[in-house]
């Protein structure tokens, strides 16, 4: 390992961005300095602790080629093969301030999608057949490397169909998808010669950082920049976090009150392959890089950008489609808890259960700073709606905290001591071992004390796994919906000019670093596996709901001693008979029943990713979908008293009833009566450091 990071600061690097061959691309002055403080910083301070040997050299050498060519639509086996003698030393290399082979290996993939480019455009001028058997297999990614460039040309003979294809499904001439096509394939050579060395820096950086795990990586200026305005929320623009997958750009997450969240069109990984600034004039983005296209979607609040997306469970059919979003900041007042009551009624008494959505933990961080006293929060903005708003007598409440990724530990702690008084919430610890306990001190008694629930999905994640572990592990609450995301890790941004390192415009990169994982007060971590409910509610769990255990190299569960706290009641014998109404109601209520089997229907469909390259079959399995969606949307409108729609275009999201929140008060209605009917007393349990 080295040691000190200021020795790299008296490194210097004569290769500048010099072409070393026509059109290639070779280090800027300072990445060599700049790799050897990131490999310093990984090494040292990443929670793995582990240092840049063979091991790392070869996971790094594997994920560089994957962070190029996930799909495997451009390299060839031998490729791989070419240059494999680097391959235990990759690591140790760049770490060193040797860039070349890194470089040298994007010079190739270059050269390949360049050969790709021009085979798939001349494809475009043959005769196309659409009334073959072949198939496609859309997901690629553990195919194996094409061995010659036959085998990839009839690789890409299927994609160029499927892109053909999915563009008649929209009905558009065959000469307009000529057209169109024939430009996408040109810019994806155009695009790759428009790289710059940060550019290609960037992606080596990070495909190293990844291999310690998936939430570390090299950010450089303009991403930084990016990352900046992401997270002030200050941008006029949809409210969308993007990422570059091979030739397409795809959704990550949804930014809670923003545009494209509050559209109800779109979702994490949809596809996005054409913008534009009016409905008829889209243009085609795939290949383009992600800044790019983040560019082209960005604009003035108030004006109109619409995207063409491939949705994500819809990818297996076929066409795209077109949504249209008016452009906005994203205001505060857009992510605030918002309540709503539900009247349950069960066994001839009707039950008041409030509803709290809360679609991310935030802090109005600028008014708090400024000293100013009603500065908003989650907290405040929760207790204020149970003190003052709609929630007054209700019989029980349920905190949504469905699609909520995270934000404000500190407010998911404060938000914990609601409902459970003074007392730890979660454990942070380092990998020196190093341990912080943070707890509630706000108040000794809970401002809420009835029964309560927490309704969780598999984007619920960070601080929102963080206050229903709480809750859970108190036996505070019961816990429902689907397993949460898991991450369960800590992340810090670290500025390179910290270290003397800057570009010829006087800027750097910055390396966002895992360095601690989260814990809960039980000592499990939330890491990996999340927070399982206590009832699982009917959700799809789409493969493409990607998540913390879809990452190879995601960073492992594992317990720590628990931490002292008194337990507030034992749900358990009570969650049994909760389960068992819960089971009832699904074989018994139509609306319930019928979102169970569609999620069942759509678990199933999501598993094969093999689509039909002939019209005929596409168009129709297409249809069937179709028919079965709206079939489902139908039987759960007319369960409600509500008119059925004739096609999936008459649909009206926000018409749709909200089944499973419905079923979440139904479940709370239960836990009322139940509690009620056994003048249930809290049973009070300490947990000492250890025991758990």
């Amino acid at each position: 390992m080295r040691h000190l990071l200021i020795s790299t600061l008296l490194l210097a690097f004569a290769i500048g961005n010099i072409a070393q061959g026509k059109g290639e691309l070779a280090p800027e002055a300072h990445h060599g300095q700049a790799s050897q403080v990131v490999a310093e910083l990984l090494e040292r301070y990443h929670y793995r602790k582990q240092a840049i040997d063979e091991d790392i050299s070869e996971a790094f050498y594997t994920r560089y080629f994957e962070m190029l060519d996930p799909e495997r639509f451009y390299f060839l086996q031998t490729d791989i093969d070419a240059f494999s003698a680097s391959q235990p030393r990759l690591g140790t290399e760049v770490a060193a301030g040797d860039l070349e082979v890194a470089f040298e290996i994007f010079e190739r993939y270059r050269q390949r999608v360049k050969e790709r480019s021009e085979y798939a455009v001349a494809l475009l001028k043959s005769e196309l057949d659409f009334n073959s058997n072949q198939e496609l297999d859309l997901n690629r990614r553990d195919a194996e490397w094409a061995e010659t460039a036959e085998s990839l040309d009839q690789i890409w003979q299927k994609r160029v169909l499927n892109d053909i294809l999915t563009q008649k499904l929209t009905e558009r001439d065959i000469e307009t998808i000529r057209e169109s096509l024939t430009k996408r394939y040109e810019r994806l050579a155009r695009n790759l010669d428009q790289y710059t060395a940060e550019d290609v820096f960037q992606t080596f950086i990070s495909a190293l950082s990844n291999v310690y795990d998936p939430h570390s990586s090299y950010l450089s200026p303009r991403a930084s920049e990016n990352f900046d305005i992401n997270m002030s929320l200050s941008l006029e623009g949809i409210g969308a976090l993007l990422s570059m997958e091979g030739d397409f750009v795809e959704i990550v997450e949804l930014i809670a009150g923003g545009p494209a969240s509050q559209s109800g069109e779109l979702g994490p990984g949809d596809q996005v392959i054409g913008v534009g600034q009016r409905a008829d004039a889209i243009e085609d983005v795939v290949g383009w890089r992600l800044g790019d296209v983040v560019d082209l979607i960005r604009g003035p609040k108030g004006s109109e950008v619409t995207l063409e997306i491939i949705p994500s469970a819809g990818s297996t059919g076929g066409g795209s489609r077109l949504v249209t979003l008016e452009r906005n900041t994203i205001e505060l007042e857009e992510q605030a808890a918002k309540a709503d009551v539900i009247d349950v009624e069960q066994s001839g008494k009707d039950y008041r259960i409030g509803v709290v959505q809360l679609p991310t933990f935030y802090t109005d961080f600028a008014a708090a700073s400024a000293g100013e006293k009603n500065y908003r929060s989650t907290t405040r903005d929760v207790a204020a709606l149970l003190e003052d708003g709609k929630l007054a007598d209700i019989d029980g409440l349920v905190i949504d905290l469905r699609g909520n990724s995270g934000g404000s530990l500190d407010e998911a702690v404060k938000l914990t001591g609601l409902f459970i008084g003074e007392g730890p919430v979660v454990q942070v610890r380092r990998s020196n071992g190093q341990k912080e306990v943070l707890s509630d001190s706000g108040t000794s008694r809970a401002l809420f004390e009835g029964p309560l629930g927490v309704l969780v999905d598999s984007n619920s994640a960070s601080a929102s796994e963080i206050f229903a572990a709480a809750i859970q592990d108190y036996g505070r609450g019961v816990v429902m919906g689907a397993q949460t995301f898991g991450k369960g890790t800590v992340q810090t941004l670290i500025g390179l000019d910290r270290f003397g390192v800057t570009n010829s415009a006087d800027m750097a990169g910055r390396l966002k670093l895992t360095i601690a994982k989260f814990y809960r007060i039980n000592g499990d971590s939330t890491q990996l596996e999340g927070v399982t409910p206590d009832i699982l509610l009917p959700y799809p769990e789409l493969p493409n709901m990607a998540n913390e255990r879809d990452a190879d190299n995601a960073l492992p569960w594992n317990t720590i001693d628990s931490t002292p706290y008194r337990e507030l009641s034992n749900l358990q014998s009570l969650v049994v008979e909760l389960k068992k109404r819960h089971e009832q109601r699904l074989n018994r209520e139509p609306a319930l029943k019928s979102a169970s089997m569609e999620a069942a229907r759509l678990r199933q469909e999501s598993q094969d990713t093999v689509v039909a390259l002939n019209e005929e079959k596409r168009r129709a399995q297409i249809a069937k979908q179709e028919t079965a969606r709206l079939s489902a949307i139908n039987e759960q409108l007319q369960a409600y008293g509500l008119a059925p729609i004739e096609s999936l275009e008459d649909l009206d999201r926000d018409a749709v009833p909200d089944v499973l929140r419905d079923e979440a008060a139904a479940i709370i209605a239960d836990l009322a009566m139940l509690q009620a009917k056994n003048d249930l007393q809290p049973t009070v349990a300490d947990h000492a450091p250890g025991n758990d």
